[in-house]
């Protein structure tokens, strides 16, 4: 009965080692993953943002795209337009009543917003090309699965 229960937690320590071989393995691999993540996300991004890549090199933090003219608009410039349009008290369609200091402010963190990620996607998309050289080199220096690896040599 001792025997058995010494060579029932034995096998349990073998089926262990074996068992948490492929995790220290996919900790080694968390790397790949992270870049086949950051290649998938600038592969969408690439496709959604078509007309925005466009304009890429305008793109700099202090333009943004605006979507409803498809084109780019400054931010100061658009900031001055936002005040001048709280200032006259003109229609706002979206709010359905003038437009007040509170909608210009709001609007102009929106379009602060916008330009930031403007910038992030177009930055995200020009590095893909470099992302996949990435990839393609640690995959090929990566073991392949099931192939011999240092813990159970």
């Amino acid at each position: 009965m001792a025997r058995a229960i010494s060579l029932s937690l034995m096998g349990g320590v073998t089926a262990g080692t074996v068992l948490f071989a492929p995790f220290a393995a996919d900790a080694q691999n968390a790397s790949i993953d992270d870049l086949k993540t950051k290649i998938v996300n600038a592969q969408i991004m690439q496709r959604a943002a078509a007309k925005t890549l466009a304009h890429c090199a305008e793109l700099n933090g202090a333009n943004f795209y605006f979507q409803p003219r498809d084109r780019v608009l400054s931010l100061a410039d658009y900031h001055r337009s936002l005040d001048s349009l709280a200032m006259a008290r003109a229609f706002n369609p979206e709010t359905k009543r003038p437009w007040s200091q509170q909608d210009a402010d709001d609007r102009w963190t929106q379009a602060q917003k916008e330009a930031a990620q403007d910038v992030a996607n177009c930055a995200l998309i020009a590095s893909l090309p470099e992302l996949q050289k990435t990839l393609q080199t640690l995959l090929a220096a990566a073991p392949a699965p099931g192939g011999p690896t240092a813990s159970t040599k």
